[in-house]
């Protein structure tokens, strides 16, 4: 069977990356930071591990721990949305809540692929996936707040495309993701789409990924996302 990482797997988005990968007898390998406090995400019966994305020394261990296995698609799904909307605008914006944002929305993702590269190459066609958003889009942007988690998702766009770069050659498909608007704890209950919805469509598009696709921005629905 093939297998899937996924990290921030503990509820919303993550979750249900699982649980579909699950019922389709894939072998997954779930991450979230406390998985004590995950019951959801171990009752799922996947193989889970603790991990915080921006602890380095949490991730090699992780690695080295899962040297040699085959990962057949890795999903960069941890992320935060600190500051949303008038607390995110122009006037008085800490910097901590801002880096804590940075680290974990832009650094980790590039960290979590150079852990995992080599289980990534012993697949026969990895897909490297990365969870963005459309409020990352530069040629989208027009309306004001949520900076802080807008500039991180910008960030993750160009980790995608540096990602691209290095590892296309090397046979992996590094693609960005807008999920749509979902109805998690982040998304709130005013968004368009349920989880089932987005996951369902964005498993379809990894599923179908070719090296054309190396280094695309899409949304679950397949369109194009400008940068």
């Amino acid at each position: 069977m093939p297998t899937v990482f996924i990290t921030g797997a503990s509820r919303g988005l993550g979750l249900e990356f699982v649980r579909q990968y699950k019922a389709d007898g894939w072998d997954v390998i779930a991450t979230c930071r406390d998985p004590e406090r995950a019951p959801d995400l171990n009752a799922t019966g996947a193989e889970v591990f603790p991990l915080d994305v921006t602890d380095d020394a949490a991730l090699a261990s992780l690695g080295r721990t899962l040297a040699g296995r085959t990962i057949d698609v890795l999903i960069n799904n941890a992320g935060i949305y600190p500051l949303k909307g008038s607390q995110g605008s122009f006037g008085d914006i800490p910097a901590d809540p801002w880096m804590d944002c940075l680290r974990t929305n832009v650094v980790a993702p590039w960290k979590v692929a150079e852990t995992f590269v080599g289980n990534l190459e012993k697949a026969d066609r990895p897909v490297l996936a990365t969870i963005s958003s459309k409020m990352g889009s530069i040629g989208d942007a027009a309306s004001p707040g949520s900076v802080v988690y807008r500039s991180s998702k910008a960030g993750a766009n160009m980790v995608v495309k540096g990602l691209a770069i290095e590892l296309g050659p090397r046979g992996i498909i590094c693609i960005a993701f807008h999920p749509g608007w979902v109805k998690t704890d982040m998304g709130g209950p005013h968004a368009l789409i349920t989880p089932e919805q987005s996951i369902t469509g964005l498993r379809g598009l990894i599923a179908a990924a070719t090296p054309a696709d190396n280094g695309r921005f899409l949304a679950y629905d397949g369109q194009e996302v400008p940068w």
